[in-house]
């Protein structure tokens, strides 16, 4: 004879929290993707990948497809009362560390680009 089990209902707030992936919301995603069609148009960067996770969201620029990234930009979890905070990095060098994604991306102009001459 089979028996009946009422299962116990999850709680959705906590479960939630647990799942909560830090992501770049839209706006953001256009700053990103603006910046990366201006460098890929220039003939500076070829491909992108974004990685959503729980400690950190990232956006990396690659010069070729099958190589490590160029320039990773993230965005780290917000703490209550703290503001949003971006970086930028290169391999697993922190190049900078700003509030502001605009900010941070000037950090990449301003570097100085290596130039054949010949």
């Amino acid at each position: 004879m089979s028996s009946l089990y009422k299962l116990k209902a999850r709680n959705k707030r906590s479960n939630k929290k647990q799942d909560k992936r830090v992501s770049f919301d839209r706006n953001e995603l256009r700053i990103l993707l603006n910046e990366y069609s201006r460098r890929v148009a220039a003939g500076e960067w070829r491909d992108y990948a974004i990685d959503h996770g729980r400690e950190r969201a990232v956006f990396s620029v690659f010069r070729h497809t099958a190589e490590h990234p160029l320039y990773s930009i993230e965005k780290l979890p917000t703490n209550i009362g703290k503001t949003r905070r971006y970086g930028l990095l290169r391999g697993p060098i922190r190049l900078s560390q700003d509030t502001s994604l605009v900010n941070l991306l000037s950090t990449i102009e301003k570097r100085p680009n290596l130039i054949s001459i010949g």
